[in-house]
């Protein structure tokens, strides 16, 4: 992989990051000057796929925030390239930036289904619902070659394992005969993400993300299938989006959705300076506001990552926000909390070399 140069705009298109500085594990990354000078005009920056072969798959954790202990993660990095996107920090854990690496520089990870496959094979395996697209969204445009997500959901629906999967892409229609006989025996959820009804908004803060009307019709088909449908009014932005969450949650329940949730932006490490540069750049009057509201939600600083707090701080902001989400649920009859999926379903098909039973 080389170096990205995002100082030009051109370069630019299509992506949400303005700039791209190390990780925090990479410290050997320096600009050096070779002598060499372009004067072509400079091409967009391309999407750069690395393979990477999985030695475990399910991530446990223990967050009191979280209604899930473990998920996975067939992708490392999102081309949606959200610049909000509360992930970005986790790129550098592979020596790369957060910034414009996170949305172009992507890993997959060709052998996910025959890990999990192993990992739900193993007898001191526990049965609970599994969560897919919690950090990188499961349905990314690289997914359409990959077919990883789709692998890992036949694996599941073989061991009839309760899944919820979130996303904001459009290719989960494609996996809906396998999600629709699961979501009949109450072993799917899916949720969707539209944070804005404004295509020009989307379009500049989740640039290759699919248009929010789009993300729509998903909800209706998914619906239409009979697969349970979560619209995800997240993150709900202070001085930018807000005003639209009771339109945001009508529009879900009319295309379809029985349950709604929402989530206060999120600024964690290197995403709040590519946040401010990315305000700076398309609502620099709007700029000094929303991060003056965010502040005053966290007490005074960018983020406050207490568990309790993270998710949709503190403060009569928050509280007016919540209060606006509870009468818009009730009015539309959308569920804040849904029935827990099924866990006794599970059962592990027989696998290749199992001596089989005699009688």
């Amino acid at each position: 992989m080389t170096d990205i140069d995002v100082t030009v705009p051109m370069r630019r298109k299509a992506r949400a990051s303005l700039s791209n500085a190390a990780g925090r594990f990479d410290m050997g990354r320096a600009d050096v000057d070779d002598g060499w000078s372009r004067d072509d005009a400079p091409e967009v920056i391309p999407t750069e796929l690395r393979l990477e072969t999985a030695r475990s798959l399910i991530s446990y954790n223990r967050s009191p925030d979280l209604p899930f202990d473990r998920s996975i993660n067939p992708y490392r990095g999102c081309e949606h390239g959200c610049i909000y996107c509360f992930a970005r920090p986790s790129h550098a854990y592979l020596g790369l930036s957060p910034g414009m690496d996170f949305e172009t520089r992507l890993v997959a990870r060709p052998n996910a289904a025959e890990v999990l496959r192993r990992e739900l094979s193993a007898q001191k395996y526990k049965v609970a619902t599994l969560a897919i697209g919690t950090n990188t969204d499961p349905y990314q445009p690289c997914e359409r070659d990959q077919g990883i997500m789709r692998a890992c959901l036949e694996v599941l629906r073989d061991f009839n394992h309760p899944v919820a999967i979130v996303t904001k892409g459009t290719l989960v229609e494609r996996d809906i005969d396998i999600l629709a006989p699961m979501a009949a025996l109450g072993l799917v959820r899916v949720g969707v993400s539209v944070t804005t009804l404004d295509a020009d908004l989307s379009r500049r803060m989740e640039p290759r993300a699919p248009l929010p009307a789009r993300r729509l019709a998903t909800i209706r088909r998914l619906s239409d299938a009979g697969v349970p449908v979560r619209i995800m009014t997240s993150p709900v932005v202070p001085g930018l989006t807000d005003h639209e969450l009771e339109a945001l949650l009508a529009a879900g329940a009319e295309a379809g959705a029985d349950a709604a949730s929402w989530i206060m932006l999120r600024l964690p490490r290197e995403v709040s300076e590519l946040w401010q540069e990315w305000l700076a750049e398309h609502v620099p009057g709007r700029a000094a506001k929303i991060m003056a509201r965010l502040r005053e939600m966290h007490g005074g600083r960018d983020y406050d990552p207490r568990w309790g707090h993270r998710m949709r701080g503190e403060g009569r902001y928050a509280e007016m926000i919540g209060q606006r989400f509870k009468a818009a649920c009730k009015r539309l009859g959308l569920q804040e909390r849904t029935p827990p999926l099924r866990c006794d379903l599970f059962s592990r098909p027989p696998q290749p070399g199992d001596q089989l039973a005699l009688f």
